[in-house]
């Protein structure tokens, strides 16, 4: 099960064959995410294993998961954008059913990724999937 929302990317990816404008996309949809609130940018919601600095803030509504995020590399928060559409708005059950590598080798990333953009976006995704085992239990 996948969001409405990364489904459209998957579609964008398919229809962008050149991976220089896939590039410029998840760029592009890092930029129009709302940066994270200073306050959020504490060491408790700080991902290690990131090259950059990335920080996830997570949040519950009505049964449904929710997480914002921001990086100082431009990529690093176009990931995040993506990581967004695969889990936002689906309930906990859902979101921690995602098998999020497999999700993404659908639009081919991890392959075009450098081995430290790799090893940070398998941290966010493990960071994820921590922040929902704690909401489970």
């Amino acid at each position: 099960m996948t969001t409405t929302a990364f489904e459209d990317v998957v579609s964008d990816f398919d229809f962008l064959e050149d991976w220089e404008d896939r590039y410029r996309y998840v760029i592009e949809q890092g930029k129009a995410m709302a940066p994270l609130q200073e306050a959020m940018k504490v060491p408790a919601n700080k991902v290690n294993g990131c090259a950059s600095q990335v920080w996830l803030k997570h949040r519950v509504e009505n049964g449904c998961w929710f997480f914002d995020g921001e990086s100082d590399a431009m990529i690093v928060n176009g990931l995040i954008a993506i990581l967004r559409k695969l889990y936002n708005g689906l309930t906990l059950q859902e979101a921690l059913s995602i098998d999020a590598q497999a999700e993404l080798v659908r639009i081919d990333l991890a392959e075009h990724l450098s081995a430290q953009r790799s090893n940070g976006l398998s941290a966010m995704i493990v960071r994820i999937q921590a922040l929902l085992r704690s909401e489970i239990t």
